[in-house]
């Protein structure tokens, strides 16, 4: 089992949604540019974009995680910040929701 440390260096690949869902795109490995592709033309084909992004730390336990962006996705029109507030913003609510 992992110790509280590790879980909090956890780094996984994400897309960012701009209401702050997201989805992990890989935890043991970078993702290939044609997975990144699929994920953007996914995207656009529900009329979505986002943010290819790195989440560092476990979103359901420890340290609140942090996002790194990489690069944008469909061409979002809202800005990275706002998206990763919203983002740790719902996962915090889950958090608390689990509860203890």
């Amino acid at each position: 089992m992992a110790s509280e440390t590790e879980r909090s260096r956890e780094r996984r690949w994400v897309v960012v949604a701009p209401d702050g869902r997201y989805v992990t795109l890989g935890r043991h490995s970078d993702p290939s540019e044609e997975e990144i592709l699929a994920a953007e033309k996914a995207l656009l084909s529900q009329e979505l974009s986002g943010w290819l992004a790195v989440m560092e730390g476990n979103p359901w336990v420890g340290k609140v995680p942090e996002l790194l962006e990489v690069r944008p996705l469909g061409g979002p029109t809202s800005n990275f910040s706002d998206a990763a507030t919203a983002c740790l913003a719902a996962i915090l609510a889950k958090r608390a929701d689990a509860g203890p």
